[in-house]
């Protein structure tokens, strides 16, 4: 494939404002103007009751092999590989008939654990490849992408631009289900189509073990947002992320061990980082004393929580720990410098059963179905974040009382700047722009 080719693909997803819908938000469009070996499909989903990746792979597999495969032509990658689990019967059953005649593309069936959605563990479960600490899959010709998003950039080449998202509403809710909304809808309006739940709920976005408490429930839906869990206000999880970490190191300084068994069980260790969750622990119970290399081995962690949910027997959190320790170490411009080690020879035998994970977390009462609605909802305001996504605030490309159309640009990435577009999700009236987001009220049509 020509140049031309590979610049229009990736082009058409810098215009249709493509990021990672599956993590942070990377725009999607670099990772497409990179040169790469394989192309990995991300369908572990393997946060327990989340289930938005498993269904849209089951209900539009075209879509994600044509996402796939312009993925592939835009990086040059000879090889693709659809990551998933074999409980995902419906989505591999979908999937067969589109890779049946394609010897470059085939499905990797994942062992049902956890972190197999973290990449670095998707990479090295599906072709023997470790990323080094603080590095990229592209260190390895790798490039990975999650099932909604490659369906936004199969969906970008024929013009449609990212205006919605689709979401698990689960948990306490009176009818669990995964909905497609409008990006900019409300939380609150979001659990509305779920039913809603008892006044004794808090609720998390994302998954139970890496999403964040919800603290507005006016906070808009973006891009990134992966699901929504409703749980009572007493549950261990709710009770563990509305811990402070004062609290927490306050708790680590009197009932730490030392036993090391954060350390056993952390992925990113098990297949060769430095990183050791109860060294970490240790030096900063002592002023950060000891290895500088040591400490800047937090940098790495990946924030999977299994440290804290599941392998900590007095209940401390190295994860929380390692969150400090990375916002102090990068406000300060540190890097980690270290090398990549051995591989744990008992790694796969460690990695933790999908269905522990869920007694561990005492999630079994919320385990429900959460069928997939084809429905999009048209909420009668929307609230736009200008940064649903890593780099820079998109600017406003609108004023107060434009009328706009759905899928018509509202924010467009600074000059020279790592970002992403910004479209309008509802047809309507520009009501209100700040530095943080542009709201649009239903009604009107754009002329």
């Amino acid at each position: 494939m020509s140049e031309i080719k590979k610049n229009e693909i990736s082009g058409k997803v810098r215009d249709a404002g493509v990021v990672g819908a599956g993590g942070a938000g990377f725009p999607t469009h670099v990772k497409l103007s990179a040169q790469a070996e394989i192309v990995i499909v991300n369908a572990a989903e393997c946060e327990p009751l989340l289930k938005t990746d498993q269904q849209l792979a089951a209900r539009y597999p075209e879509l994600l092999i044509k996402g796939l495969t312009l993925t592939m032509e835009s990086t040059g990658a000879q090889k693709g590989i659809i990551a998933l689990k074999a409980k995902y019967k419906d989505a591999i059953a979908a999937l067969e008939p589109y890779i049946r005649n394609k010897d470059n593309i085939g499905i990797s069936i994942m062992p049902d654990i956890y972190p197999a959605g973290d990449e670095v563990i998707t990479i090295w479960l599906t072709t023997g490849r470790r990323v080094p600490p603080g590095g990229i899959p592209l260190n390895i010709g790798v490039v990975v992408n999650n099932v909604q998003t490659l369906i936004n950039v199969a969906k970008a080449v024929d013009g449609i631009p990212v205006t919605t998202r689709t979401l698990t509403v689960t948990g306490a809710v009176k009818n669990p289900i995964t909905v497609t909304v409008p990006i900019g809808t409300s939380i609150r309006d979001v659990l509305k189509l779920a039913g809603g739940g008892s006044v004794d709920l808090s609720y998390i976005n994302g998954g139970p073990m890496m999403g964040a408490l919800i603290t507005d429930l006016s906070v808009p839906v973006t891009k990134t947002t992966g699901g929504l869990i409703a749980l009572p206000n007493n549950h261990m999880l709710i009770q563990r992320k509305r811990m402070t970490v004062d609290n927490i190191l306050r708790i680590a300084k009197t009932v730490c061990e030392q036993c090391s068994f954060c350390t056993e069980l952390c992925p990113r260790h098990m297949i060769g980082h430095e990183l050791s969750p109860h060294r970490l622990i240790r030096a900063v119970n002592y002023k950060n004393i000891g290895d500088p290399l040591l400490v800047t081995s937090a940098l790495t962690c990946s924030e999977c929580g299994v440290c804290e949910a599941y392998a900590c027997p007095v209940g401390i959190s190295p994860l929380r720990v390692n969150i400090a320790l990375k916002a102090e170490l990068r406000a300060k411009g540190i890097k980690y410098q270290g090398e990549l080690g051995k591989e744990d020879p008992m790694a796969k035998h460690r990695l933790i059963p999908s269905a522990r994970l869920m007694d561990r977390l005492r999630l079994r009462p919320w385990y429900k179905e959460a069928p997939l609605s084809l429905d999009i909802y048209e909420p009668d305001e929307v609230v736009l974040k200008l940064q649903q996504h890593i780099g820079a605030p998109a600017v406003p490309a609108v004023k107060v009382g434009d009328l706009v159309s759905v899928g018509q640009l509202i924010g467009e990435i600074p000059e020279g700047a790592l970002g992403a577009k910004v479209h309008a999700s509802i047809e309507g009236t520009v009501t209100q722009i700040t530095p943080q987001a542009i709201t649009i009220r239903n009604g009107g049509a754009a002329k």
